[in-house]
């Protein structure tokens, strides 16, 4: 076999072993993004606490919250895992952030588009639902008062059937009006969302 040959075959297998990679890549990062897909939208994961989202358009307006969601597995939850009375993340892991990209009235207080915290107190017969600047936090552990924008006291709700595993959703209501509802053992609650 000559020189010449031998360039061509070596060339040929090159190109036969890049291509065969470049799909391999692309297969990998669809499967990956196949993933990505599947656990944002329905928390599969093999976390125990798996992040997701819950998102919906209200007029023009994104509403998106990203948080971890734990199950209940047989605890105690409110009053038990979650003390009363405490600040607590309203999920598991990294805080809890809602982000909306024009201004959003929740419960008739009127807030400036950006992305926040969503943090609760809960308690025996009142929670306390606070909205704070500092999102980027791990838990309550860096939570300051000082950086909250607003609180809302809501009246939680005791649930017919037990929700297993933490679960927000935001619901359109039509063009200007929505909701944020939270549910998790044997509690919720609901935000109410309108915007101009």
């Amino acid at each position: 076999m000559s020189i010449k040959q031998i360039s061509i075959l070596v060339i040929s297998l090159m190109i036969i072993s890049c291509s065969s990679n470049k799909n391999e890549e692309k297969e990998l990062a669809k499967d990956e993004h196949a993933h990505h897909d599947h656990s944002a939208s329905t928390g599969t994961s093999n976390s125990k606490s798996p992040r997701t989202a819950a998102m919906a358009n209200i007029g023009s307006n994104h509403v998106h919250i990203d948080y971890s969601a734990p199950s209940v597995r047989g605890r105690e939850i409110f009053g038990g895992l979650v003390a009363y009375d405490e600040v607590w993340v309203t999920g598991a892991h990294s805080a809890t952030s809602i982000s909306f990209n024009e201004d959003l009235e929740i419960e008739g207080k009127l807030i400036p588009a950006g992305k926040y915290a969503l943090f609760t107190i809960p308690g025996k017969d009142r929670w306390t639902v606070i909205l704070n600047t500092n999102y980027e936090q791990h838990l309550a552990d860096d939570y300051d008062a000082n950086l909250d924008v607003h609180r809302w006291e809501v009246t939680p709700v005791n649930l017919d059937q037990p929700q297993e595993q933490l679960k927000f959703t935001v619901e359109s209501l039509g063009q200007k009006e929505g909701a944020i509802h939270f549910a998790w053992s044997n509690i919720s609650f609901r935000l109410g969302l309108k915007v101009n």
